[in-house]
């Protein structure tokens, strides 16, 4: 079982920039691809971004693009999310989650998140 923590996240104006990290523990994991979601107020969790085990593949839903930066250090254990131009639609907690390339899904237990709040 992989027990993820998530930090970094706090309150932001638009266009400000935050860098979220993700701790992992508990299976081996730079053997796992990796991915952020999100889930905002009164909406369903959805994907953020990805990155294959090795790092050399990324992989964003279409509202980040160019914004957003996924990244993972195997020797901490930890993969980052770097977010640029934040819009107040980024408001959300974060999550990060082992994943399943190609349908993005994720395949462990969720931890607590962290908030991002983006003022306008």
């Amino acid at each position: 079982q992989v027990h993820l923590v998530e930090s970094g996240g706090g309150l932001v104006q638009a266009g400000g920039s935050l860098r979220l990290s993700c701790a992992a523990s508990g299976r081996t994991f730079s053997s796992y691809a990796m991915g952020w979601f999100r889930q905002a107020p009164g909406k369903e969790r959805e994907f953020v971004a990805a990155i294959s085990w090795s790092g050399s593949n990324t992989y964003y839903t279409n509202s980040v693009k160019g914004r957003f930066t996924i990244s993972r250090d195997n020797a901490k254990n930890t993969v980052y999310l770097q977010m640029n131009s934040l819009k107040p639609e980024d408001t959300a907690v974060y999550y990060c989650n082992a994943v399943l390339i190609g349908t993005m899904s994720p395949t462990a237990a969720w931890g607590q998140g962290t908030q991002v709040t983006v003022s306008s």
